[in-house]
């Protein structure tokens, strides 16, 4: 497998990591869309949200605990966040590896 994800989780490309338990793993994105930008990403490789399966919705749930700590740590939680999920690339997912986009730090613009 050739995921940039899950070599960013085993070690063997280097991150501006953020925050890491036992299941996920959250790190700077290097083209930030915010002054904030995160990435959050479970440790488990799951291509898209379709392919989470049943024993997949705990690590889901970590994800979004992870972001809310995130979000305090980063310093966005008091003033506002943004927390995206792309899945398939009609959505824009350009990795395949579920991650979700934590942005903030400004006052983002509506999204149709």
């Amino acid at each position: 497998m050739d995921c940039i994800f899950c070599k960013i989780v085993k070690g063997e490309i280097p991150s501006n990591k953020i925050y890491e338990d036992e299941h996920v793993m959250a790190f700077h994105d290097i083209q930030p869309a915010a002054p904030v930008h995160a990435l959050i990403i479970p440790k488990k490789h799951i291509a898209t949200m379709n392919d989470a399966g049943e024993e997949d919705w705990k690590v889901i749930g970590d994800i979004h605990r992870a972001a809310q700590h995130i979000a305090k740590e980063l310093g966005v939680a008091e003033t506002g966040y943004r927390l995206v999920n792309n899945c398939g690339k009609d959505a824009g997912q350009v990795v395949f590896h579920i991650h979700y986009h934590l942005l903030g730090g400004k006052k983002l613009g509506l999204t149709h």
